[in-house]
């Protein structure tokens, strides 16, 4: 009788399990698509199909949008890239599926944006016509160790990823984004009192409110910028002080740049 009643146990927990890992797996896409609308304008996709035949580079890809897109809007090509790719278990079957039913080349590859080595050799010197950074801008930290200035008795630890946050140096990393693509799409989350769980190698941590003014004030004397969320407009030195009032208000904003012609 307690056999059974063992055996009983362990199948109800691992169904448990089976229904967690299910429900985990539905929301990365549910997460994936619900910022699909902004980012579909930022691309400004219209009736004439304007990613048929484009190519781009998906930083930090969560691999459901290039599906999308190749289902959409057939592009010739998407190339997505990440440092982890063990949070998205499909990986690997919709990368050899998709190219059943998408005429798109798919591909995947592990790697981070900031190792030039690695990326030269995963993408070569090709240019993108579009670079899209979906919740992962924050992530492209490459300056010193900023924690201190959020809490004065910090101490950094060397290769404590859940100790620094290191600080976004926006002249090189969008000198970096133009490197690869044409027009580079942001689409970020904006939670400046809350932590982000999801560091890599103590990369992380949401951008302040100053630290995106510091980044708008760099774009708009520089590039092209169109703010697709939370409202239309194009930015430049005189719209700049809409920046402040805008993220009190919203928790994502969705924008493009491009190098001024």
């Amino acid at each position: 009788m307690s056999g059974k009643t063992d055996e009983h146990a362990e199948t109800e927990e691992c169904e448990k399990e089976k229904e967690s890992e299910c429900e985990a797996d539905w929301k990365i896409w549910t997460d994936a698509l619900e910022e699909m609308s902004e980012i579909e304008d930022a691309f400004e996709v219209d009736s004439e199909n304007k990613l048929h035949g484009k190519t781009i580079l998906d930083v930090g890809t969560d691999c459901v949008k290039p599906l999308y897109l190749a289902l959409k809007y057939e592009p010739v090509r998407v190339i997505g890239i990440n440092e982890d790719f063990s949070i998205y278990p499909f990986e690997a079957d919709l990368k050899q599926k998709s190219r059943l039913f998408v005429d798109t080349e798919i591909e995947f590859y592990d790697c981070s944006f900031l190792d030039d080595t690695k990326l030269e050799r995963t993408v070569g010197e090709q240019s993108f016509d579009f670079v899209l950074v979906s919740k992962t801008l924050h992530h492209l930290r490459t300056g010193e160790c900023v924690a201190e200035e959020h809490d004065p008795k910090h101490t950094c630890r060397r290769g404590d990823e859940k100790c620094c946050i290191y600080k976004f140096e926006e002249k090189e990393i969008f000198e970096r984004l133009f490197r690869y693509g044409k027009r580079v799409i942001i689409y970020e989350a904006f939670y400046p009192h809350e932590e982000d769980n999801d560091k890599v190698r103590g990369r992380g941590g949401y951008f302040t409110r100053e630290e995106w003014k510091q980044t708008f004030e760099h774009l708009a004397g520089k590039y092209k910028v169109g703010f697709v969320r939370p409202e239309p407009f194009l930015l430049d030195k005189e719209t700049l002080d809409r920046i402040d009032s805008i993220l009190r208000k919203v928790d994502y904003i969705c924008f493009y740049a491009e190098k001024q012609l």
